[in-house]
């Protein structure tokens, strides 16, 4: 027994004396205090203190270390500035200072980093580590003196990235005003830098004061006219859009090549629904700048927008070929590869359109998902619906949406090839496995709906009015159908009116309301929503209750224009074709 004891006194030891060569191997990289001098450079650095390595010091640094790191924040950043105070080391109190705000101690991390930057004057990241700890401690006085210090010791060459800094760093102030106003103060002498005056427009957005914002850039433009950043901050703060667009088109007539501001213009008309001059736009950029991938992408999206398929395969294709299969860090290419796959579909080449999305998992960021489904809608088109289904169910998905996404896209072939009965146990299997799953429950409901189970239908929906309150779909999906089914119009109007509500401009809604006011007898209040319905959207569903509501009304060959130009667009259209058929007509 004793010599059992003997040796695991031994092994302590050993353990203990093996400890200490760790600590102090640590010591030797970790704390410069230890180690030998460092090599010389050409910075200009603070001269160091020459500090003894006693026995002493080295346990009173251990001592702070082990304390810190045992979770006594306060007490490890105490004695760590104890040592630095007694030694004149600042990189002792560079070490307390870490502590400190490691160990959210706001007041000791002020204290320390003074200390720090009175022992390392000359020393960056002192100064600056200072100064962010007296913005963020709300001390504006003392950052204010430090910030313009700062400023005036800057070259000219250097002086827009003081500007920068002090605006990121006034940004992390907790009082914004007192911040904006700050900054104001600083930048007064340095008004004539364009630097300056946006940082005070950015300022003043930050602290929520936009009039003081709208006078700022308006000040930037009268004194930069030229610049594109001034003009460009002027027409986002602008209230009115017609007079953003003015402000730029009238910027571009003198300074035409300015691709950012042209690129912004082409935006904001897209966005004003001005599609057409969009469209010259972006095309005025490809003549200046012929492979500007900004400016082919939005040209081929907004052809196919508008039906222009062969011109929105030509940018497309372009696009994606100058990508030269490298994934497009700005925009999302998965978008582009399915339209031309779309495009390849629409004119039955079947190989054409799987080569672009081949192209998805290389050349997009995101969209392999979309991307096995469009396969599988190709294959399924084909007659191959077990080997459709079975690449859906061997997809690798990285969560449990993506895979929602596969079983509802499986539900849909399965539904296409008249398998309702099979689609419908589908979803119904997977919410056994997601039960709440607001996707698969509107899906249950739309199949069960096509499917004539009613009751499983409205079910369905309930569930997902009741989960998803602020959701317009479910609301109007059941009052369509009731108001389809010329049954409970109150009912259908109240839940259609609940979906308007939530959703005032969606065309297809608007249809919904039109379509239950003609059941419900009030033909001109029914013409009049499905006509703004109609212009928001000319889709041949809505064409189809618009033109009924019109045959109704007595005006026919207005009503036989409307479908016959709405067939044109999409003859296999389910709504249109059964109107036609229910109401015995041939166009």
């Amino acid at each position: 027994m004793r010599w059992l004891i003997q040796a695991s006194r031994q092994d302590n030891l050993l353990k203990h004396f093996s400890a200490i060569l760790t600590l102090s191997a640590l010591l030797a990289t970790a704390c410069p205090l230890f180690a030998a001098d460092s090599a010389t450079t050409d910075e200009p650095v603070d001269v160091l203190p020459s500090v003894g390595r006693a026995e002493e010091l080295m346990f009173r640094y251990l001592s702070a270390e082990i304390t810190y790191q045992r979770g006594n924040a306060f007490a490890g950043y105490a004695n760590m500035l104890s040592i630095a105070r007694s030694t004149g080391d600042a990189r002792l109190a560079r070490r307390a200072t870490e502590m400190a705000i490691a160990g959210a101690l706001p007041a000791e991390a002020m204290k320390a980093a003074r200390i720090w930057h009175e022992l390392a004057p000359n020393a960056d990241d002192a100064a600056q580590v200072l100064l962010g700890l007296q913005v963020s401690n709300n001390r504006s006085d003392d950052a204010k003196a430090s910030l313009a210090k700062q400023l005036a010791s800057s070259s000219t060459a250097m002086l827009p990235m003081a500007i920068g800094n002090v605006q990121r760093l006034l940004a992390r102030m907790p009082d914004r005003v007192r911040a904006s106003a700050m900054m104001k103060e600083l930048l007064e002498p340095y008004r004539d830098l364009i630097e300056a005056r946006i940082a005070l427009v950015q300022m003043a957005m930050v602290s929520g004061d936009r009039t003081a914002a709208l006078k700022e850039s308006r000040e930037a433009i009268s004194k930069f006219p030229n610049s594109e950043i001034a003009v460009l901050m002027h027409a986002q703060l602008l209230e009115n859009k017609a007079d953003g667009l003015k402000l730029l088109a009238d910027f571009l007539k003198k300074n035409a090549k300015s691709r950012e501001v042209r690129l912004t213009y082409a935006r904001m008309l897209f966005e004003q629904s001005k599609v057409a001059e969009a469209k010259k736009e972006f095309r005025t950029l490809l003549q200046q700048l012929p492979n500007d991938q900004t400016s082919l992408y939005a040209l081929g999206l907004l052809m196919a927008q508008t039906n222009e398929i062969a011109e929105a395969e030509k940018y497309l294709s372009t696009y994606i070929q100058n990508l030269k299969g490298q994934p497009d860090r700005e925009r999302d290419a998965s978008q582009a590869l399915m339209i031309l796959a779309q495009i390849a579909e629409d004119r039955n080449d079947t190989t054409a359109a799987m080569a672009w999305l081949d192209m998805v998992a290389t050349t997009a960021q995101n969209g392999a998902t979309n991307a096995a489904l469009k396969r599988a809608q190709l294959m399924a088109k084909s007659g191959k619906l077990d080997d459709a289904r079975a690449l859906l169910n061997q997809t690798d998905v990285e969560n449990d949406d993506e895979r929602v996404k596969l079983i509802i896209g499986e539900a849909q072939l399965l539904r296409d090839a008249d398998k309702l009965p099979d689609a419908i146990r589908l979803i119904q299997d997977a919410l056994e496995a997601y039960p709440d799953q607001l996707d698969l429950l509107y899906e249950l409901g739309m199949l069960s709906e096509k499917n004539q189970q009613f009751d499983v239908m409205e079910t369905a929906l309930r569930k997902v009015m009741k989960l998803m309150p602020d959701g317009q779909h479910a609301f109007n999906a059941l009052g369509y159908s009731l108001a389809d089914r010329n049954i409970r119009l109150p009912e259908a109007y109240d839940l259609i009116k609940t979906a308007l509500s939530i959703a005032p401009d969606d065309a297809y809604i608007m249809d919904s309301m039109g379509w239950v006011e003609f059941r419900m007898g009030r033909f001109e209040k029914a013409e009049e929503i499905l006509r703004k319905a109609f212009s928001i959207k000319p889709d041949p569903e809505i064409a189809a209750h618009l033109g009924e509501v019109l045959w109704v009304r007595g005006r026919e060959e207005e009503a036989k224009k409307l479908w016959r130009n709405a067939g044109g667009r999409d003859s296999k259209n389910d709504t249109l074709k059964s109107t036609l058929q229910r109401l015995q007509i041939k166009l």
